[in-house]
């Protein structure tokens, strides 16, 4: 496997938090947000930990660059699954001793820490499985503890699950979770990955942008994606799918709320009028540029966790109700 780019980068990574990759079902790309710390750790002095990581495993392994004021990276590891899993088994190994005082030390058994992963959203279903069996057995099987996050990170539709445990239970662990994401990989098509510091543009500071790639071009912010003052020439079609049930707080009372999504991200979308096939789930094709895609992508999750919430109070309160 090559190792020829620089260790500091991972812009030769395949740029999906998804597993797919155009070899198909061969090919694992799991991603994990590290500080900037454990990142020199994981790369080692001139490059030397992660050279060692990609041939001992054969794996290609890549840390993001450094940005000024942001004490976080992402670290991106592609390849095959068991390759994958044994190269963060190692990766945990490194952290743990460079850093002997800092996880959970236990005096009976091997010392635990955790790392996490990033994980798209419409992914975790498959990693959590239906009333959660899928993320216990992967416990059970491992010994590793996993704990996934509810929110989605900023300006992104990624979310965290945290694997705590050994070494080695965190690599079976990841072995287990790899393959879930192997199984389904078509649902994280058009996943918007986390930038550490993207969340800070909210509040008016604007970060460098990074180099890192996301559907293709490199993320910038623009103030009215949908200005016509120039005509775009790299527009992309990305299609997702949303549950039929869902599919109404998306469009909104007479169109206003997909109508404001088109406008804030200036794509367009269209929406099939059936489902697609028998999971029951419509089609929605979104055609813009990377930018305006990658906006309405998160505009459209949001929505959607929105009315997650939603219907978990309604039913919370239904149940309270109901025991009155």
């Amino acid at each position: 496997m090559p190792s020829d780019a620089p260790a500091s980068r991972d812009n030769d990574s395949p740029p999906q938090s998804r597993s797919p990759s155009p070899v198909g079902n061969e090919t694992l790309t799991l991603r994990a947000l590290v500080s900037t710390k454990d990142a020199g750790v994981i790369i080692g002095k001139a490059g030397k930990n992660v050279a060692e990581l990609r041939e001992q495993t054969g794996v290609k392994a890549g840390v993001s660059k450094v940005i000024p004021g942001v004490h976080e990276r992402v670290l991106t590891v592609t390849g095959s699954v068991e390759g994958v899993a044994k190269a963060y088994a190692l990766i945990v190994s490194q952290l743990v001793s460079a850093s002997p005082s800092s996880p959970v030390m236990s005096p009976t058994s091997s010392p635990t820490t955790a790392i996490r992963l990033l994980i798209s959203h419409n992914l975790m279903g498959s990693v959590i499985g239906r009333n959660g069996l899928k993320i216990k057995a992967i416990q059970d099987s491992s010994g590793a503890r996993m704990v996934a996050s509810k929110d989605m990170l900023p300006q992104s539709t990624e979310r965290i699950v945290e694997v705590q445990g050994s070494s080695d239970s965190i690599g079976r662990a990841i072995e287990e979770i790899g393959r879930c994401l192997l199984e389904d990989w078509e649902r994280g098509v058009g996943t918007v990955l986390f930038h550490p510091g993207a969340g800070d543009e909210r509040s008016g500071r604007r970060t460098h942008p990074t180099n890192r790639r996301s559907n293709g071009d490199v993320r910038r912010t623009s103030p009215s994606p949908g200005s016509p003052s120039s005509p775009p020439t790299n527009l992309r079609t990305q299609n997702i799918s949303i549950p039929s049930d869902m599919v109404g707080c998306i469009i909104g009372r007479n169109g206003t709320k997909i109508t404001e999504i088109r406008r804030l991200s200036g794509s367009k979308i269209s929406i099939a009028k059936e489902p697609h096939d028998e999971t029951g789930e419509r089609m929605f094709t979104i055609v813009g540029t990377p930018e305006a895609n990658e906006k309405a992508l998160f505009l459209l999750y949001n929505q959607l966790e929105s009315e997650k919430e939603r219907r978990v109070g309604r039913d919370q309160q239904q149940q309270e109700e109901l025991q009155d």
